[in-house]
């Protein structure tokens, strides 16, 4: 097929596609953009050595690529279908996520591309949750949702036909992918006719705001997108001077030296008008929007010591009492490139300088990269974390459905469960990073 589109630009499309449509429904998350972009650059200006660390790890290129997105949906069929969408934009599951014990009746997996160049062109993700109707502890309540979800098909005709195409395909021309492109965006555009009364929503509501989010409407409509910023507490702090109210907490590790996983904050969803099922008028909170701040990806081994010293923590009533709490337990977890890997507390990514190409017979298989570092032969950079922390999720989840729900334990998780509605297993977040950097050692002549 001749001028066929790869899976990277139809997810770049697709991309662009979805944050036009977000920034035309939620116009803050256009003013979001706009403070994310202005501290970014001063960041820049601000700090020359860390302007040319990420120009030189190819992190520059993506900084301002639209990162990740959020949905939740409802039956078995719909996560599915979405794993087969996603795959025709080089996409695939990633880790498993239970949030039910925040008190969140979902469970979820990231969809985002995995190979280190499709990363390089455009890192997008799509944060998915599956609701869990066992958790809906009315019996009642869980028919009547199962009853609407199945009325429901929350993909347009052309979208299924185009995604088979494609699977019998195997590629798309430029036309295909473009209307491919508009077709999959109507699946999270936002409606605001309910497919529900007001009663029927009252009442999923009471049981738990997100049920009430994800079965009471057409579509999986996109609740947020998320920017990625070198300066979350700037962010933080701005927000409210651009007319942004920003949630009290930010979620994550502290900040340091050398930032590690994912710190994310966000602003308050929006309360917006819907039409239900009579005629009858109401509002409906869901969608906000949120900016994170990504660092090192963390091996086993260091994020045993992140979840132990995040529980050492605890939580802070105000976000500088709870910045502060973070900054005092994790004095505990190491601050530089060099300790984070002679520890093994890190994932990093190795490249030949010029000179160790010259001398590539002077080291082999299995030797110790240090030595190597400190005679200027090899430069080890850190693999950026690209993947999710599901407390962070949750806190966020929680901050957006209001002050009064409770953080209380629904349940346990149920990997096999999901797989078995996703159509296949999730891949482990830990071996694509062993992967990732095997790869570089391997070219480096180390492995």
């Amino acid at each position: 097929m001749a001028n066929t589109l790869t899976a990277d630009e139809i997810r770049e499309l697709f991309s662009q596609a979805m944050s036009a449509m977000y920034q035309q429904e939620v116009p803050q998350y256009a003013t979001l953009l706009e403070l994310v972009a202005d501290v970014n650059l001063a960041v820049l200006e601000s700090n020359p050595r860390l302007h040319a660390r990420l120009a030189n790890a190819g992190e520059l290129a993506r900084l301002n690529v639209e990162r990740h997105g959020a949905i939740r949906v409802g039956t078995a069929d719909e996560l599915a279908t979405l794993r087969r969408m996603f795959a025709v934009m080089g996409m695939q599951p990633v880790s498993y996520y239970d949030l039910s014990q925040a008190g969140v009746p979902v469970h979820s997996t990231a969809f985002r591309p995995v190979e280190d160049a499709a990363l390089a062109r455009n890192p997008f993700r799509i944060f998915t949750s599956l609701l869990r109707p066992e958790l809906i502890e009315n019996r009642s309540l869980r028919e009547t949702a199962a009853a609407i979800l199945a009325r429901r098909d929350i993909f347009t005709p052309r979208c299924r036909a185009l995604i088979a195409l494609h699977e019998e395909q195997g590629a798309f021309s430029e036309a295909e992918g473009r209307e491919f492109v508009r077709e999959a965006l109507e699946t999270f555009r936002w409606h605001r006719h309910a497919t529900v009364d007001a009663d029927t929503y009252q009442a999923l509501h009471r049981e738990h705001r997100l049920i009430a989010d994800v079965v009471c409407f057409p579509g999986c409509h996109i609740n947020h997108l998320t920017p990625r910023t070198l300066d979350i507490d700037r962010v933080q702090a701005l927000m409210p001077e651009y007319g942004i109210a920003p949630k009290v907490l930010i979620e994550g590790p502290p900040r340091r030296e050398v930032p590690i996983l994912l710190r994310q904050t966000s602003f308050k969803a929006l309360d917006e008008p819907v039409l239900f099922a009579g005629e009858h008028q109401g509002t409906h909170t869901a969608r906000f929007g949120e900016i994170e701040q990504r660092g090192v990806a963390l091996t086993p081994k260091g994020r045993e010591l992140y979840d132990a010293l995040l529980a050492e923590a605890g939580t802070g009533k105000s976000n500088l009492q709870h910045q502060q709490q973070l900054a005092d337990a994790f004095k505990a977890f190491p601050d530089s490139e060099l300790f984070l890997r002679r520890r093994e507390l890190a994932y990093f990514r190795y490249r030949l300088t010029p000179a160790g190409e010259a001398h590539r017979h002077a080291f082999g298989r299995g030797d110790d990269p240090q030595p190597l570092i400190e005679r200027g032969w090899l430069v080890a950079q850190p693999i950026t974390y690209e993947d999710f922390l599901t407390v962070s999720a949750a806190g966020i989840f929680q901050s957006n459905l209001g002050s009064d729900e409770q953080a209380r334990s629904q349940g346990s998780g149920s990997r096999a469960d999901f797989e078995a509605a996703l159509g296949c297993p999730v891949l482990d977040e830990f071996t694509l990073y062993q992967q990732a950097e095997d790869r570089s050692k391997r070219r480096c002549g180390l492995l």
